[in-house]
């Protein structure tokens, strides 16, 4: 029996779900805020943070601002959703676009469920006020400039210092794939 394309993507979008919650809820359980484990030498470790706002710490306006990015990111999932299924509707639109999509809206909702009700499972925040867990950290780079260069010199640098987690990998590899193999699509659409 063969799935349809819809129920592909479905399966498709339940299944990244799944994935992202059980790393979370196991490195949640398991580990202590500031934890961190050596995955591969020093640069890929497990380091378990909880995002109170968006992308990378921001915040966003205290409890109005979490709440209304809570909102908007349930309004985002809703018309990524609408999208898809209109865009399987649509003939010719090409399979790929949907599947980039896909993983764009898995993602996205992934950090809704944290946001909704992690505040309220862990029982230190109500409904919609929850953080998102983060644990991915990949300092590829960890050093200090040298004293002789101006300006930044004696500075510490470090590359990719951002905490992140399996949803926000489905939102960037989503948007990657789109932009490097669908851009055809989009420039098409846009005319």
């Amino acid at each position: 029996m063969r799935l349809s394309r819809g129920k592909f993507l479905i399966a498709l979008g339940v299944l990244l779900v799944i994935i992202d919650q059980v790393i979370k809820v196991l490195v949640k359980t398991n580990m202590s805020i500031g934890d961190s484990i050596h995955v591969f030498g020093d640069w890929f470790q497990i380091y378990f943070i909880e995002n109170e706002g968006m992308a990378f710490g921001m915040k966003f306006g205290g409890a109005v601002g979490k709440f209304l990015l809570s909102l908007f990111r349930i309004v985002l999932f809703g018309f990524l959703v609408w999208w898809i299924n209109r865009l399987l509707k649509k003939p010719g639109t090409p399979f790929g676009v949907a599947v980039g999509l896909t993983l764009i809206t898995a993602g996205a909702f992934g950090n809704i469920v944290d946001c909704l009700f992690y505040g309220l499972i862990w029982d230190y925040a109500p409904f919609m006020f929850g953080r998102v867990v983060d644990m991915f950290y990949f300092p590829i780079i960890d050093t200090v400039f040298p004293d002789w260069m101006p300006l930044i010199g004696g500075r510490p640098f470090r590359f990719f210092a951002p905490v992140f987690n399996f949803a926000d990998s489905c939102v960037t590899c989503g948007a990657l794939y789109l932009l490097f193999f669908q851009f055809r699509f989009f420039a098409k659409e846009s005319r």
